[in-house]
């Protein structure tokens, strides 16, 4: 009797070990592959490609998207901020979602707009005129007027807003506003013009890019205000001015973490940090076509490079602010524009537009039947502009 329960035990026993053989030969085995289609994706062009046609669907068409009717006079005046893509038309500011619908319209007293956003914040001023407003989310916060000619505005991702202005008795003048429309102070400048300002993500320091033209050759600056220091005391609030080599002329400056300014010159991009100035690229030696410090902790520059006899191909280099990494992405085409927002990268390659991110890997690829000549993008959505429709592209 033992005997018969001992052998059945053993069956029993032998029926789950084969089992479990059976589990662990098929984990083992997806595993394995897993591996080998990650290696593939990472290393070969091709099978990536592939995979991203048709298993990620990352490659959409024209004509196959939700799309923004236009009337032909409303094609210069949009703006793709956060999750939306608005539409300026004869002082109507309408704000359209992912799918195309409208979710809100807003009375805005401006006709040649420019714009400035960051995180839920859209800041709109009249270009060369005195009014401005913050719109927060699909809503207006509060709205303000200057004397003299806006020629510049810029929101953080607090709400904080820069206004640059010319036309005064003053070469530049910049007024500081706090996400509730209160005006924080104004900063005047006598002799130099600023073509660039930036609002630290702590809100503790506005940047100021200065160009002075007086001299035989362009003189730069950045100054460093302590916005604390300005509330009190704005004639005795800086904190720090770099002076660049005699023609050298700077063009931007971007804060990110960490109080890094990205400064963009037209042959190099530096990096203050620490009250000291490095350089992250040199490109007075390579044929750079596009460069952008407008993306969170990274900044990018497209370098041309040979192919072939009549070919080129656009290399696009990203480097991480924080650990100076550099990653590359390489199309076989010559950008024609770029534009970054965010953790994005959209390069306009012609009749296709391919969306990358930060980490250097593709988000979306867009197929055209035409010339693409306009584009919006946010980090979460774009706008291919059209004459008479905006086809929404989601990141």
């Amino acid at each position: 009797m033992k005997d018969i329960w001992k052998e059945a035990e053993e069956g029993v026993a032998k029926k789950i070990n084969k089992k479990k053989i059976i589990i662990t030969t098929i984990v083992v085995i997806i595993v394995v592959a897993l591996i080998v289609v990650v290696g593939l994706y990472v290393s070969n062009r091709q099978v990536r490609d592939w995979i991203d046609r048709n298993i990620f669907r990352k490659e959409v068409e024209q004509d196959t998207v939700a799309t923004i009717e236009l009337n032909e006079e409303q094609t210069g005046n949009i703006y793709a901020f956060n999750k939306y893509i608005g539409i300026l038309n004869q002082t109507k500011f309408t704000i359209y979602g992912n799918t195309g619908s409208k979710e809100a319209e807003l009375d805005v007293q401006i006709s040649n707009p420019t714009f400035s956003s960051a995180n839920r914040f859209l800041a709109i001023a009249e270009s060369k005129g005195q009014k401005l407003y913050l719109i927060t989310d699909k809503s207006i916060s509060w709205e303000a007027n200057v004397d003299g000619s806006i020629s510049q505005i810029y929101v953080n991702k607090n709400g904080y807003v820069a206004v640059v202005i010319t036309g005064t008795s003053y070469k530049t003048v910049i007024k500081m506003y706090n996400p509730n429309g209160k005006e924080m102070f104004t900063t005047f400048m006598a002799s130099t013009r600023a073509v660039d300002v930036s609002v630290s993500n702590d809100n503790k320091y506005l940047a100021i890019a200065e160009v002075d033209t007086s001299g035989t050759m362009v003189q730069s600056y950045i100054r460093i205000i302590s916005i604390d220091k300005a509330e009190d005391d704005p004639t005795n609030s800086t904190e720090n001015t770099y002076k660049s080599e005699a023609g050298k002329l700077i063009t931007n400056i971007k804060y990110q973490d960490r109080n890094r300014l990205v400064c963009m010159y037209t042959d190099a991009i530096t990096e203050i940090e620490n009250d000291q100035e490095s350089t992250l690229v040199d490109s007075s030696d390579k044929k750079i076509t596009f460069q952008s410090a407008d993306l969170e902790n990274n900044m990018c520059y497209i370098e041309e490079k040979s192919s072939g006899l009549f070919t080129a191909d656009s290399v696009v280099n990203i480097v991480n602010t924080d650990s100076k990494e550099t990653k590359q992405y390489i199309v076989n085409y010559v950008a024609k524009e770029i534009y970054t927002y965010g953790n994005i990268i959209a390069l306009n390659l012609g009749t296709e537009i391919e969306f990358i991110n930060t980490g250097g890997w593709l988000v979306k690829r867009y197929l055209a039947n035409q010339e693409i000549t306009s584009i919006v993008v946010s980090d979460s959505i774009a706008g291919i502009i059209y004459r008479d429709k905006i086809e929404i592209i989601n990141l």
